[in-house]
């Protein structure tokens, strides 16, 4: 397939449906030859605007078309499971959108399903790993820039949007688990989290998670939609040096600075404390829109049969932390390790 277009169907066309359009659009490589949505009114808008397109108000009318090679999925996190399992058992290469599922079963199936065919992409839109800064920090940690890790922490916050069919874990932290996964070259083996629902009583609208890596390392994450400021930066403190990720900046998005501790001699703890304070560097980021990235990458991926950067392995993965952040907090922050 690798020598032609793919023919792709995209499934829901709401708030973050209408950016994935626009760069299905811009990509050269894929044509899109079907729309769905199940809001009426927005079909009729859509088709009036792209003659050319095929369109339906429900998904299963394209389940067994012969000419879809592809589809992504960007419908309510509570609908993905029957969607993707659906195109993915039809024979076609699927995209959808984080996160995977709402619940660990359901994860566990289409990891299954996917486990059938590797040469079909199941890959989950964990948008910011395309990002080319955070691209950029993992090189920077791969190439030993930063020394031994110690810890990562990220934060997520704005006031609004707020959800109801899931909680602020559910609909934030899978950026962030994502990113702590990749950064951190594996999975967390453990899992604590505290959580407040101050809008509703059965839906959490702050939440602090701490992740618990191997070697002693660990990850920390605060996400809200309940917050006066907006703020989506990730903190890296490495043994040598530490690196800053603040993508609210619009241009001086990373700053790694010279700064660290250590320990000259255990004797006298105390006073064997050397602290260094020296300069900060400011990389130059390539300016390129990480949603552009990842449908490239996902195209590319069925063009040439290849397994995602973001696959279905890692979606389940981030599930796992998901329900497993979800059960510490109703068990009051108590540590849960992952299986």
């Amino acid at each position: 397939m690798s020598d032609k277009k793919i023919r792709a169907a995209l499934v829901g066309v709401g708030g973050w449906g209408t950016n994935i359009l626009r760069a299905l659009l811009a990509t050269d490589t894929v044509r899109l030859t079907h729309i769905c949505d199940a809001n009426p009114d927005r079909i009729r808008a859509l088709a009036a605007q792209y003659p050319d397109m095929a369109f339906t108000e429900r998904y299963a009318e394209l389940v067994g078309n012969p000419d879809i090679d592809a589809v992504l999925i960007a419908t309510p996190a509570i609908t993905h499971a029957d969607i993707a399992e659906a195109f993915f058992e039809a024979g076609k290469a699927v995209f959808v959108e984080k996160p995977l599922t709402l619940s660990l079963s359901d994860a566990d199936r289409l990891a299954g399903l996917a486990q059938k065919d590797p040469t079909r992409p199941l890959m989950v839109g964990h948008l910011l790993i395309y990002h080319p800064a955070v691209t950029m920090i993992k090189d920077i940690i791969d190439d030993g820039g930063l020394g031994d890790i110690y810890y990562i922490y990220t934060k997520r916050l704005n006031l609004g949007v707020v959800r109801q069919d899931e909680n602020v874990l559910w609909s934030l932290a899978p950026h962030d688990i994502s990113i702590l996964i990749h950064l951190m070259g594996g999975a967390p083996e453990a899992v604590s989290a505290h959580g407040g629902a101050y809008l509703s009583q059965t839906v959490q609208d702050v939440a602090f998670m701490t992740l618990f890596f191997s070697s002693g390392r660990m990850g920390e994450i605060h996400v809200s939609w309940l917050d006066p400021n907006k703020e989506r930066k990730t903190v890296v403190v490495g043994s040598q040096k530490m690196l800053v990720f603040d993508d609210m900046e619009a241009t001086e998005k990373i700053r790694i600075y010279d700064k660290g501790a250590q320990v000259k001699s255990a004797a006298d703890f105390a006073r064997s404390i050397s602290i260094r304070h020296g300069d900060i560097h400011i990389p130059l980021v390539r300016t390129q829109e990480p949603l552009m990235a990842e449908v490239r990458h996902f195209v590319d991926c069925v063009r040439e049969g290849k397994r995602p950067n973001s696959d279905v392995r890692q979606g389940l993965e981030v599930v796992k932390v998901l329900a497993a952040g979800d059960e510490s907090m109703r068990e009051g922050g108590e540590i849960i390790r992952l299986k």
